[in-house]
C-alpha cells in the first residue's frame, strides 16, 4: 500500500509495490541519475549540525518548474509526502524526512535575469546566495541579505524560513526583499506570483503566505528580489560599551547623525569573545582586554560626498563615524573603540563575528534557541533568563551573540551534562519563553519553527493563530502532503 503520514518507511529492498512504483515513474520523469534512494541518500538526509538524520524514501532533484510539478503530481497520486530541500543550512529539523520524499531544488539553480534599471533579480530557488551577492555585485548592485552560511543557503530555502542576518536593520528580512514567487502547490498547480511591481492592492499578498512556511504549504520554485546599490565605502568599528542601554542609546544616536546608514549592529559579549580566544585564537580579538559589552556597527553609503577620499586619502564616512564615535566617548557611552582603517582590517572583524556558529557548536551538549526581544527589553530579557537558568541548572554554560539592531538573540545554552536531557533541556527552554513572553518578544526570530520549535508554539503561539494556520494548511494542502510534521503543532 501507499506510505502513510506518520509512518516510518521501509526503504530497503524490494520495496512495496506503491513507493517502488514511484520511483519508477520518477526515474522515468527525471532520470536515473536524478532519482537517489539507500545509501545515496546520506548526504542529503543529514542536517550540517549533525542533530538530524533522516531516511527519505528518496531523493529526487528536479530540473525545472514543470519538473517540479510532475513530481508532486506523482507523489500526490501515490500518497507519499514531499520534503522540499534547499541548502540544508537550516538549524530547526525543518527538512527532517522519516519516509517522505525529499525534492532538493539545487539543479533548480538558473539567474534568470538582472535588470540594473528596476533593481531586481529574477532567480530560482536553487541559487546559492552568493552567487546572487556576485551577480549583483557585478551590476553594481548588492542583494542586501548577509549571514554566515551565504555560501551554501540557497533563495528557496531563505524565503522559506523568512532568513534574516546582520543588514536587517537596514534592509528588513527577506520577506521584505522579495516582491515575487512562483510556487508549486501541493497538486502540481503552478501558481505564478512572479510580479515586479511594488505596489499591487489586487486582493490577498499571497507570497506571503509561503514565506516563512517552510515548505508546508507548497515549493518555492523562483522569485523576484529586489536589488539595492552597492555600498561604495564601508565604515566599520568595535566599540566597548557599559551597558546594552548605553549601546541601544549609541545607536539611535548613530542613526541621526548619520541619516539612517546603519547597515549592522551585533552584539559580541564577553562570553562569546571568550569562547572565540579558546576556539579560534587565529582570529584574534579587537581589543587588549576582553569588554562585557562589544558592539560590532558599520555604515554603509553610496553618495559621492560621504565616499570620495579627500586630498589626505580620509573616506568621508570614516571620518563621520570617527567623529560621532568621539563624541559619544567624550559622553561615557562608549569606553574603547577600534576603527577598520583597511578592507583586511574590516573584513578580521566580520571574520570574528561569523565564526558564530563554529564557536557555538564547538562544545557539546547545547540547546541552540533564536529569540527576538523589542530593543528596549533586550538587557531585562537577558538578566531575568540568566537568573531564572542558575535557578534550574547553576553549572549551565551561556553563550549569546546577537542583531542587537533589530532585537533579535541567539541564545546557546549549554546544560550541565549530568542533567541534560529531553525534560531538562525543556525546562531551560520553557524559562527563555517565559522571559520572552513577559517582555513581548517571540521565540522565533529568524531560523523559523521547523521539528524542535513545535513545542514552543503549542504553548506560546496564540490559539486564534494556530486555528488559521491550519485552516490555510487544510485549504493548500488538504492531504498533508507538504512537509507534514512541522511548523504547526500536533
Amino acid at each position: 500500500p501507499p506510505i502513510q503520514r506518520g509512518h516510518k518507511a521501509d526503504t530497503t529492498w524490494p520495496l512495496p509495490e506503491g513507493p517502488k512504483s514511484l520511483i519508477a515513474e520518477l526515474t522515468a520523469l527525471l532520470g536515473p541519475s536524478h532519482v537517489m534512494t539507500g545509501s545515496d541518500t546520506e548526504r542529503y538526509a543529514r542536517d550540517w549540525m549533525g542533530k538530524y538524520t533522516g531516511q527519505p524514501l528518496a531523493v529526487v532533484r528536479p530540473g525545472s518548474t514543470d519538473e517540479v510539478a510532475a513530481c508532486l503530481r506523482l507523489a500526490l497520486a501515490h500518497r507519499v509526502p514531499v520534503v522540499p530541500l534547499g541548502g540544508n543550512t537550516g538549524l530547526t529539523g525543518a527538512t527532517m524526512t522519516k519516509g517522505e520524499l525529499m525534492l532538493s531544488l539545487e539543479r533548480l539553480n538558473r539567474i534568470r535575469d538582472i535588470n540594473p534599471a528596476a533593481r531586481t533579480a529574477h532567480v530560482e530557488a536553487g541559487v546559492v546566495l552568493s552567487r546572487l551577492h556576485e551577480a549583483a555585485e557585478a551590476e553594481g548592485l548588492s542583494f542586501p541579505l548577509w549571514f554566515g552560511a551565504r555560501g551554501s543557503a540557497m533563495i528557496g530555502g531563505v524565503l522559506s524560513t523568512n532568513a534574516g542576518g546582520s543588514n536587517v536593520l537596514r534592509y528588513g528580512s527577506t520577506r521584505a526583499l522579495c516582491l515575487g514567487l512562483e510556487v508549486v502547490l501541493a497538486d502540481g498547480r503552478v501558481l505564478n506570483l512572479m510580479s515586479a511591481l511594488h505596489k499591487d492592492n489586487s486582493g490577498y499578498d499571497l507570497k506571503d503566505l509561503f514565506i516563512g512556511a517552510e515548505g508546508t504549504l507548497g515549493v518555492i520554485t523562483a522569485a523576484v528580489m529586489k536589488l539595492v546599490p552597492a555600498p561604495r565605502a564601508h565604515a566599520t568599528a568595535m566599540l566597548a560599551v557599559r551597558s546594552l542601554g548605553d549601546a541601544l542609546t549609541l545607536l539611535n544616536r548613530l542613526q541621526e547623525a548619520t541619516g539612517g546608514l546603519v547597515e549592522a549592529f551585533e552584539y559580541m559579549p564577553a562570553s562569546y569573545q571568550e569562547r572565540l580566544q579558546a576556539v579560534r585564537p587565529d582570529l584574534g580579538l579587537a581589543f587588549d582586554r576582553v569588554h562585557e559589552v562589544t558592539i560590532l556597527v558599520e555604515l554603509g553609503a553610496t553618495a559621492p560626498a560621504l565616499v570620495t577620499p579627500g586630498t589626505d586619502g580620509a573616506v568621508p564616512l570614516t571620518s563621520l563615524l570617527e567623529d560621532s564615535l568621539g563624541a559619544m566617548m567624550e559622553a561615557g557611552l562608549i569606553t574603547d573603540a577600534v576603527l577598520a582603517r583597511t578592507e583586511a582590517q574590516r573584513r578580521a572583524i566580520w571574520a570574528r563575528r561569523e565564526a558564530a556558529a563554529e564557536i557555538t557548536f564547538a562544545v557539546k551538549p547545547f540547546i541552540d534557541t533564536d529569540v527576538a526581544l523589542p530593543l528596549d527589553r533586550v538587557e531585562a530579557g537577558l538578566t531575568a533568563f540568566q537568573a531564572g537558568l542558575a535557578a534550574i541548572d547553576p553549572a549551565a554554560g551561556l553563550l549569546v551573540v546577537a542583531h542587537l539592531g533589530d532585537g533579535n538573540l541567539h541564545i546557546t545554552i549549554f546544560p550541565d551534562p549530568a542533567l541534560a536531557g529531553p525534560a531538562h533541556n525543556d525546562r531551560i527552554v520553557e524559562a527563555l519563553e517565559d522571559v520572552v513572553a513577559e517582555l513581548g518578544g517571540s521565540f522565533s526570530a529568524e531560523h523559523g519553527v521547523g521539528l524542535s520549535k513545535r513545542p514552543s508554539m503549542a504553548r506560546r503561539k496564540s490559539p486564534v493563530a494556530i486555528e488559521v494556520m491550519r485552516a490555510i494548511k487544510a485549504a493548500l494542502d488538504p492531504l498533508n502532503q507538504m512537509n507534514p510534521g512541522k511548523v504547526l503543532p500536533s
